[in-house]
């Protein structure tokens, strides 16, 4: 299976929900420091694609945490709900956030060479370091 077709999750006070067309089933970890600082660990998401809607969004506040992109949450409990391209309108997500998907693959880690000493995964994955994230999207 390459992706899961209608999903949906919600954050922590059920505030926010999110049904997601089409998830790819591939997580990937990203450990640049604002993913760090944001959720004090390394980011595990999917790949949401653009066709992604939410009831609940007066409880979504977005933080613009880049040129390329915003971030956002649930502003009553916190809840982490999605990294937003805005060139594409493309949606990466909490893979905690989705409900009902299993048998995803972790298969990739970005922002390898910013990955702090005191963690590692085991898994085999195809990393990319900060310069090669840069040189293939553009960013």
């Amino acid at each position: 299976m390459s992706e899961f077709n209608g999903v949906t999750g919600s954050c922590l006070c059920g505030g926010v929900h999110v049904q997601v067309a089409k998830v790819a089933n591939k997580v990937g970890a990203c450990h640049c420091g604002m993913c760090r600082k944001w959720g004090g660990g390394p980011l595990l998401a999917v790949d949401c694609g653009t066709e992604v809607t939410f009831t609940g969004e007066e409880n979504i506040t977005t933080f613009a945490s880049s040129e390329w992109a915003k971030r956002g949450f649930c502003k009553q409990c916190g809840t982490h709900l999605f990294y937003h391209l805005n060139e594409n309108n493309q949606y990466i997500m909490p893979v905690g956030l989705l409900e009902n998907i299993d048998e995803l693959l972790f298969d990739h880690q970005i922002f390898i060479d910013k990955k702090p000493s005191y963690y590692s995964f085991s898994n085999k994955t195809a990393d990319m370091t900060e310069a090669e994230v840069f040189a293939m999207y553009g960013a």
